[in-house]
């Protein structure tokens, strides 16, 4: 039976299934745990004595609360913090009133190699860090007696990551109680095949799961609300499913004058899915929704909602900075709003599964994801990365990977793979043990019975093949790429025909006469640049170029470990910024780019090893202060208003110093030294910044930009005094107390004029009173040993980062910020 019924029956069924207690339990199960760092083999057990164990909240990351190390054996590359092997407990007890119902519990992420036992019985293993997975409790619950929830996670063995990776359940967590008929896991699956400013059809695969020992049959609802919470349609259906099955459903709706999902306004319906038997609602899901449609065009680029635009992206890695890769929904938000305020429209999730919380904030913000699964396959790029686990799991994990994300509006691709090594033919079919040899004949063998001539592909272009027909069963509505640095057509992964979209990874010698050599295809910049940069450090002459290293695989050492904002620092399989995005902005076949990379993160300190310990690459760094190219790109980005000059004026006497100023909406810039004119400049083409050299002399350097002869701005950078007193500036000054919302206070030092000395390098030291506490601390360098926890951080090119934590208690917090010779500050966080 099918019907489609009037917004008065939906009001009246929603009106009903209220009540004080939900027909399914969605709890957040991160607090209370008890943690214990080292090994100990019967910690699994119930009757285990843990009352010396830590207690802590999750989502937690042990590795970021040391100090930095060359003697951890993740070495620099891994972010020179500590592995290890840690456990977890958590005891619970589940309602009386639960009898009877189903009770999971939901990891988003743990790193890595996880066991998980519930009441001493051993549920299952993961060892991908970066997956999400759920395990069922049913079988062992207590219902009303006390339960043990015991975790163990192995990261010792090091190097397993070519970045910093965390340690620990440093993910959110979940107990989810159903009854025994109910919306499977990721059980919602709703596309919209088509899609026009006047219509659109919605369809929705429903996978409904029965694990009562009676047959059931049921009415199963979808309807459709918008963002103000008004139905706008819906349709329900009888069904049956038998004991212990699972079945899956599809239902379709139509509506008028859709709202679509865009960059600029990312409009977002939701799909709630309601279960009913007699009248009584016995199940309820929701499922976000953007209605939107693109395509990928060989020659003119990308295109959303019929309008052509250029992706403007970012790489990113999954760290936080000062809270490791513990995540945090404020700390990855703040970073998406810097980012949208440079006019970054895109995110790679480079190189794995991200965490749900940033899939959800680019649906609401409007950010071009391309999801990625995974950085190697069958052959390593660590010793003890995920490779060796590649073979078992590569089907699972990419599974629930998709499984999981699809439903995300803000995903346009999905990458199977970056800078995979099965590029090449050296890996061939004697280099697998005997495993991996039957996963590939296998498989083989399923396409020869789709008249593919199996032996006519080399077996990575076979692995290439099954890895994208996984994918596009799961989700046939979304490109498949991979991130390449091979970029000839002898690629084994372009030659297995598998990909919608060719991904390169730089080699940007061969994006212009790209149809040369891959006639008709689309093509997207996956990762670029790679440009060098310390923020506040300048090296000149600033048109002179460093390319360091020589090679990727050659050590480089200098005196100085840090790298000229210039923009003229880059690796030499990168390139500069701007030589970047002169390609991409003048050449319409390239759909758009992902740089490397929009944020710095921990580990990968190219080109330096100790005592660096993170990266240069970002636009931003660590601690989230936007570096110079920041700016050209928003000149580029965005419509506003911009100028920036740069770098500060405290040099030498006498001294030539370079200044550069990115600008937009103007013809020209005018410099003034003192008053004086130093001329005016204006942008050749293709050439994003303008420059003059200017002899040191202390005092006042303004620049004014001009349209038409009109002024449009004026910037100003002062040579500074001494420095005399502290200012702390946050963020937010109002915050949730909800025992997670930050408050991210920006340190400086002044002059006794109240300019703020930009070669400020005072330690600052910080206590805290009230109902919060210190997260962490940074500066943005990337040679500071100091644990990022500690409630201490030196100045760097004059700027530091405090973040304060909320308690789950509202009332005031004050940070006070002192040092050696400066007048104290304080700040006032009202959390509520």
């Amino acid at each position: 039976m099918k019907k489609h019924y009037l917004f008065l029956f939906i009001c009246t069924v929603l009106f009903s299934c209220s009540s004080s207690k939900k027909v399914r339990e969605n709890v957040d199960f991160t607090e209370g745990w008890k943690f214990y760092l080292g090994d100990d083999s019967i910690a699994y057990n119930t009757q285990y004595d843990d009352a010396k164990w830590r207690i802590l909240d999750l989502p937690h990351d042990w590795s970021i609360e040391a100090d930095f190390s060359l003697k951890n054996p993740a070495t620099p590359g891994g972010g020179a913090l500590p592995g290890g092997i840690g456990w977890y407990r958590k005891d619970f007890v589940v309602d009386k009133s639960d009898k009877g119902k189903n009770v999971y519990i939901d990891f988003d992420g743990i790193y890595w190699n996880s066991k998980v036992w519930i009441n001493g019985h051993l549920l299952g293993e993961r060892p991908n860090g970066y997956i999400s997975f759920r395990y069922d409790l049913t079988p062992y619950i207590k219902v009303g007696e006390s339960n043990v929830i015991a975790v163990r996670v192995d990261n010792s063995k090091q190097p397993n990551s070519r970045w910093y990776s965390g340690s620990g359940i440093y993910r959110n967590v979940r107990l989810v109680t159903t009854n025994a008929l109910h919306v499977d896991l990721w059980g919602t699956y709703v596309t919209t095949p088509t899609v026009t400013k006047d219509n659109a059809e919605i369809k929705i695969e429903t996978n409904i799961k029965n694990s009562s020992d009676l047959s059931q049959t049921f009415e199963l609802y979808s309807i459709l609300i918008d963002k103000d919470g008004k139905e706008i349609a819906g349709i329900n259906n009888s069904e049956s499913v038998g004991i212990g099955e699972n079945i899956s459903m599809n239902q379709s709706l139509k509506v008028s004058n859709p709202i679509l999902w865009s960059i600029d306004n990312p409009y977002l319906y939701k799909i709630v899915t309601r279960i009913e038997q007699n009248g009584k609602v016995v199940d309820e899901y929701e499922t976000p929704l953007g209605i939107r449609y693109f395509s990928f065009d060989p020659n003119k680029g990308f295109f959303l909602n019929g309008e052509s635009i250029k992706i403007k992206g970012v790489c990113n890695h999954h760290d936080l900075g000062f809270l490791g890769a513990a995540v945090n929904t404020r700390a990855i938000e703040r970073q998406l709003e810097i980012l949208k305020e440079m006019g970054c429209n895109g995110i790679r999730t480079s190189h794995n599964p991200p965490a749900p919380e940033l899939l959800d904030l680019c649906d609401k913000m409007g950010l071009i994801v391309m999801d990625e699964a995974f950085d190697m396959w069958r052959k390593k790029k660590s010793p003890y990365d995920y490779s060796q686990y590649f073979p078992e799991w590569h089907e699972r994990d990419l599974t629930d990977l998709i499984l999981r994300d699809r439903n995300h509006p803000s995903i346009f691709m999905w990458s199977i793979g970056n800078e995979i090594l099965e590029q090449w033919s050296h890996i061939n079919a004697d280099t697998l043990d005997l495993q991996q040899a039957n996963m590939v004949l296998n498989f083989a063998n399923t396409l020869n019975k789709k008249d593919i001539d199996a032996k006519e592909l080399h077996v990575n272009s076979l692995l290439t093949i099954k890895l994208a027909d996984i994918a596009k069963k799961l989700d046939p509505t979304r490109p498949i790429t991979t991130g390449n640095n091979e970029t000839e057509p002898s690629n084994h992964i372009f030659r297995s025909g598998a990909m919608d979209i060719i991904g390169f990874n730089y080699h940007e010698n061969n994006w212009v006469n790209f149809h040369e050599k891959f006639p008709n295809q689309k093509l997207i910049i996956t990762e670029s640049t790679s440009g060098l940069m310390s923020r506040g450090y300048y090296e000149m002459p600033s048109d002179s170029m460093n390319i360091w290293p020589e090679r990727w695989d050659k050590p480089f050492e200098r005196p100085v470990h840090h790298c000229s904002s210039y923009d003229n620092c880059h690796v030499p399989w990168g390139s500069t910024h701007e030589d970047t995005w002169r390609l991409v902005k003048n050449y319409d076949h390239i759909s758009g780019v992902y740089l490397w990379t929009g944020f710095d993160y921990l580990g990968e300190p190219t080109p330096f090893w100790w005592p660096s310990r993170s990266s240069y690459f970002g636009v931003i760094d660590l601690a989230g202060f936007p570096k110079d190219i920041y700016y050209m790109y928003q000149s580029e980005w965005t419509n506003k208003d911009v100028l920036h000059i740069f770098p500060h004026w405290n040099w030498k006497e006498g001294q030539t110093v370079d200044i550069w100023a990115y600008f937009n909406n103007a013809d020209e810039v005018e410099l003034f030294l003192n008053g004086l004119s130093l001329g005016k400049k204006a942008k050749e083409k293709d050439v994003y910044h303008v420059f003059w050299r200017v002899p040191f002399q202390k005092g006042t350097l303004k620049a004014v930009s001009y349209k038409d002869g009109k002024e449009v701005l004026t910037r100003e950078v002062k040579t500074t005094g001494d420095p005399f007193s502290i200012r702390l500036t946050a963020d937010r000054q109002t915050i949730k107390a909800d025992g997670k919302d930050l408050s991210f206070i920006t340190v400086e030092a002044l002059d006794a004029e109240g300019n703020p000395v930009p070669v400020a390098d005072n330690l600052i030291n910080f206590t805290i009173e009230g109902d919060g506490f210190i997260a962490g601390t940074d500066n943005g360098d990337p040679t500071d040993p100091n644990s990022l926890k500690k409630p201490s951080r030196k100045l760097f090119s004059g700027k530091a980062l405090a973040v304060v934590q909320s308690h789950k208690k509202a009332g005031k917090i004050i940070l006070k910020a002192t040092s050696s010779n400066l007048k104290q500050a304080s700040i006032e966080i009202n959390s509520k």
